[in-house]
């Protein structure tokens, strides 16, 4: 497989948000990113270099926090490196529009997503 020069780095920033309207038109008018909007549960973002989303996945923790994603070649190949490194998979590879990505939280307690294309 032919390396896409992404392998490992981080991709994509996702925000939980109770009301996708509202952190739309927050960042909209604060920073002047652009959207493409997914249905009603998701909207994604772009500030001019990084792309990222804000999505109505359930409850927002105190505090807040976006999802760190990165992207991965080999999807596969990356969830066994995670899991012998001693991350712990809390959602299992799933298909979305646009690719495959899987969660897991580091040796800290932070969760964090990798994707892939492929």
């Amino acid at each position: 497989m032919a390396s896409s020069g992404k392998d490992g780095r981080i991709d994509y920033i996702e925000f939980n948000v109770t009301d996708i309207a509202r952190a739309r038109s927050f960042y909209g008018n604060t920073f002047g990113w652009s959207f493409t909007d997914y249905g009603a549960d998701y909207c994604e973002f772009s500030d001019g270099n990084l792309k990222g989303g804000f999505a109505n996945a359930g409850d927002v923790k105190p505090g807040g926090g976006p999802l760190v994603i990165f992207f991965a070649d080999d999807l596969a190949d990356t969830l066994k490196r995670v899991e012998k490194a001693g991350g712990k998979i809390v959602k299992p590879i799933f298909n979305f529009p646009g690719g495959r990505r899987f969660h897991f939280t580091d040796l800290e307690g932070y969760e964090l997503a990798v994707w892939s294309d492929r």
